[in-house]
């Protein structure tokens, strides 16, 4: 029995130290230098911050930072020819995607919290969020107080679900809460009368608004459920990867080619109906430009 015993004790150690190992030998580069490919998560309906422009196709803010990022990754590893793989991600799958290794650095609109740092590790931020609730502006709503009794959407996955569960904890226990699959279905809700709010970030919602058929319909309330640092996921445990990427982030944040990129993405027309979000960027995102940091929003809130 003692036997049995130590070699179950001694099995189950080794699988625990070959599971450590296999987390501390990700080598993401390696990878990618044997592939000739590196594969980006991109998202089809995240604001400004990356969408779609058809089949294959994907673009804004983090999509062209990304783009620079996967240049450098290039010069680090002498080719020039690493081609791009796009992996269309959801709020769902996007960190087990950036886990299991299908997405080697994923761009679209992840808030860069302690809870997922322990699974994920994050680029700098160079987007600080606030989550709104956007409304109809004939609705006369214009505290989430007057929510009460209403629904409200959100979309599966986000930090705005949580978000809103606080705001019933906290007073407004008669909200209805409905979940949309992605960021378009939220606003659907709303659109159709569906949902009487839709809780998102608020560049989510400003672009969603600007792209829609009557702008001047909508309005987003003033309060600002949760300031939240977004930020580029990677791969947890490469420090290789990671250095090389906080690098590149860095530089952009250094020789202010973040400022004109946001300038591009968030106040001229862009595609593919050339509306204009018309969001300039907030002291916070201006202060992340100043002194790029990967702190997770616990940190950032405590500030």
């Amino acid at each position: 029995m003692k036997k049995q015993c130590l070699l179950a004790a001694v099995t189950t150690a080794a699988l625990l130290l070959s599971v450590g190992n296999a987390s501390a030998q990700t080598d993401t580069l390696k990878n990618i230098k044997e592939s000739g490919a590196i594969t980006m998560g991109v998202r089809d309906a995240s604001g400004a911050m990356s969408f779609t422009l058809g089949p294959g196709s994907y673009a804004g803010f983090h999509v062209e930072v990304c783009e620079l990022v996967i240049a450098d990754i290039r010069k680090a590893l002498q080719n020039d020819k690493i081609s791009v793989k796009y992996q269309l991600v959801t709020p769902q799958n996007r960190m087990p995607l950036v886990q299991n290794g299908t997405v080697d650095i994923e761009c679209g609109t992840t808030t860069n919290n302690a809870a997922r740092q322990k699974d994920v590790a994050f680029a700098p931020t160079l987007y600080v969020e606030g989550v709104r609730i956007a409304v109809k502006a004939a609705s006369g709503i214009t505290a989430s107080a007057q929510l009460a009794g209403k629904t409200v959407a959100a979309t599966t996955g986000s930090t705005s679900v949580q978000l809103l569960r606080k705001l019933k904890r906290d007073g407004a226990n008669d909200i209805a809460e409905v979940l949309a699959k992605d960021n378009s279905e939220g606003f659907l809700l709303l659109e159709s009368g569906r949902a009487h709010g839709f809780a998102a970030d608020g560049q989510i919602l400003a672009t969603l608004i600007s792209k829609s058929k009557e702008p001047a319909q909508y309005r987003l309330l003033d309060q600002v459920l949760s300031v939240e640092p977004i930020a580029i996921m990677i791969p947890k445990g490469d420090a290789a990867f990671k250095k090389i990427v906080d690098q590149s982030v860095v530089s952009l944040a250094k020789s202010g080619d973040v400022a004109r990129i946001y300038d591009k993405w968030f106040m001229q027309p862009i595609p593919p109906h050339n509306s204009k979000v018309g969001l300039p960027a907030s002291a916070l995102t201006k202060a992340a430009w100043a002194n790029p940091t990967d702190k997770p929003m616990e940190d950032y809130e405590a500030r």
